[in-house]
């Protein structure tokens, strides 16, 4: 199944949102497109002070679909990975879209970005570290006991 133009426009989207989102945090467009990892410790500070409890669904949506498409643009820039489509019959669209990347084995890898954040919302407090490491892992990009980082 190729979905090139819903691809395309999905990850201009994201690229977008991931620098609208930074520019939000105070860190310029500029400098977070020479670098998204200069994004880390402002995100990290806002998911630290974000008043959770006071969450509607609405705001938990938002943060899921901005840190989605930090990770995803952190990915993208970082390890040359990619925006792509994958089959996915219980899905309202038959399909969904997931970051690919070639791991250190060679061997193409996806990964379902939003169900990355999803579960670092499982183990909290939320640690932006935690979730690009667990991001790179799970795209063979490093190794558990890697430390080029």
């Amino acid at each position: 199944m190729t979905h090139e133009v819903d691809l395309q426009g999905w990850a201009e989207g994201e690229r977008r949102n991931a620098v609208e989102f930074a520019d939000a945090l105070g860190v310029p467009p500029e400098l977070y497109t020479s670098d998204p990892m200069v994004l880390i410790p402002a995100l990290q500070d806002y998911v630290s002070r974000a008043p959770f409890s006071e969450f509607e669904q609405s705001d938990w949506v938002t943060l899921h679909a901005d840190l989605m498409s930090y990770v995803a643009d952190y990915l993208i820039n970082k390890h040359g990975a990619r925006w792509s489509v994958e089959n996915d019959p219980a899905s309202p669209r038959g399909y969904r879209y997931v970051i690919a990347a070639t791991g250190r084995d060679g061997r193409s890898h996806v990964l379902d970005p939003l169900q990355l954040v999803g579960q670092e919302f499982t183990s909290l407090p939320i640690d932006i570290t935690r979730m690009l490491a667990g991001a790179e892992l799970a795209l063979g990009l490093a190794s558990p006991t890697s430390s080029d980082r």
